[in-house]
């Protein structure tokens, strides 16, 4: 069939010297990652790898679509008349394709804005885990089930976005309760050595507010609100200073003599006079 003089076969072989070419071209685009990054890591290095994916997303389009219009020009097909004869169905086009322009200019507004960046632990529109890829229709989120989610990037651009990654403290908001036999002395000491413990500790960030207060007189314990920052937002790290305050603050409360309260609750029985008693009434 190779050997055999007819149109078909020369467009046929024709069409796949093309498609060998733009293979060739899209196998050349690969190589250039590492230049690519390179030189986008000159004009932003935040965003150099995501900013990189995107213009390697944009050259492999072009490239697939400039050989896919030679192959069709093999076959004798006027890509030309047919690019524009796709006008006459341009509104339909238009409204097919607007979630696509949608998330393409979401993907615009990510990068230039500087929203997010790959490997940062987000949560939008209640959904919540590390970046894994920025692309130029949807944001791959790894959530911490492990699984992947994909997300269109318009509803990224359009939510708002939790971003914990760039927070340099994480927050310490702890109620503890005491029992109502601790008295006053007792409270005012456990609540200053508390503070003070707080003050001199290597990590709690000291230029975030720090507030500890004797809060109410609940149901069944005495309240004491503690308030601070820690001076990192890594959660491994986060946990171990958070049980290291625990355990300062258990030793605090032992220390002055005063207990834990849990929910309780006390009932007094009042003695009746005993000549009610002895007259058959009963209480």
């Amino acid at each position: 069939m190779i050997f055999k003089d007819t149109q078909t076969i020369k467009n046929i072989l024709n069409t796949l010297i093309v498609y060998d070419i733009f293979w060739a071209i899209f196998a050349v685009i690969d190589s250039l990652k590492g230049v690519i990054y390179r030189t986008t890591r000159k004009f932003n290095p935040d965003l150099s790898k995501e900013i990189g994916n995107f213009i390697l997303t944009l050259l492999k389009i072009l490239a697939g679509g400039i050989g896919l219009g030679a192959m069709l020009q093999v076959w004798g097909i006027n890509v030309t008349a047919l690019v524009a004869s796709l006008g006459l169905g341009g509104l339909a086009f238009a409204l097919a394709a607007k979630d696509t322009a949608a998330n393409l200019f979401g993907s615009f507004s990510l990068l230039i804005d500087k929203t997010v960046r790959i490997g940062e632990w987000i949560k939008v529109d209640g959904i919540e885990g590390t970046v894994e890829d920025i692309g130029i229709r949807t944001t791959k989120i790894r959530s911490f089930e492990k699984s992947l989610i994909t997300v269109p990037n318009q509803i990224i651009a359009n939510h708002p976005i939790e971003n914990f990654s760039r927070r340099g403290v994480r927050r310490i908001k702890i109620s503890i309760g005491l029992t109502y036999d601790t008295n006053s002395i007792q409270m005012k000491n456990i609540v200053k050595e508390i503070k003070i413990m707080l003050q001199h500790h290597k990590d709690i960030a000291h230029e975030e507010p720090l507030l500890v207060n004797f809060e109410s007189f609940g149901d069944s314990s005495l309240s004491i609100f503690i308030y601070a920052f820690t001076a990192t937002a890594d959660w491994e790290s986060y946990l171990q200073i958070r049980e290291d305050i625990h355990l300062k603050i258990m030793k605090i409360v032992e220390n002055n003599q005063a207990s834990f309260a849990f929910p309780s609750q006390s009932i007094y029985i009042e003695n009746f006079p005993q000549s009610k008693i002895s007259k058959g009434i009963e209480p």
